[in-house]
């Protein structure tokens, strides 16, 4: 019977050739590209169905918390929204208690767009927790989550 000195601790990790930095971009993109493909069999694309997550709440919302939410550059969503804005799916007003901001809302179009994307984008998360099962999807989750946290 072989013995090994190896230890489950993930300090160790690094030291037995796991490069977690190329699986996390790895597996990133796979999602992304599948994610990505089904948005846009839905007529929509993963940045907007980003910002039309956080605007669904109807609170409305300044472009640098939309900026953090969908993880863009401010020039990218200043596109993004732009288009958005052209295609009837957001429109921007003056904050009520401050008239120097300016806050984005999603339009009635844009509620019927967010459903659809939704739907599109469950029925892949969903297809993704199949494969992996679902008690790991949620601890993959959990870890992401707690990688993410860190600082």
């Amino acid at each position: 019977m072989e013995t090994t000195t190896e230890s489950p601790d993930p300090a160790g990790a690094t030291a037995r050739g796991i490069d977690l930095p190329r699986l996390l971009t790895l597996a990133e993109r796979r999602v992304t590209t599948r994610l990505s493909a089904a948005l846009g069999a839905a007529g929509g694309t993963v940045e907007e169905w980003r910002v039309m997550g956080l605007l669904a709440d109807g609170d409305g919302h300044p472009m640098s918390e939309i900026a953090d939410h969908a993880l863009l550059a401010p020039p990218t969503l200043t596109k993004i929204v732009d288009r958005m804005v052209s295609d009837n799916l957001v429109y921007r007003r003056a904050d009520e208690t401050d008239r120097r901001r300016v806050l984005v809302f999603l339009s009635e179009r844009g509620h019927e767009a967010h459903h659809r994307l939704s739907t599109a984008a469950d029925t892949e998360l969903a297809a993704l927790a199949a494969h992996l099962g679902v008690p790991e999807t949620g601890h993959l989750a959990t870890l992401l989550t707690a990688l993410a946290a860190r600082r």
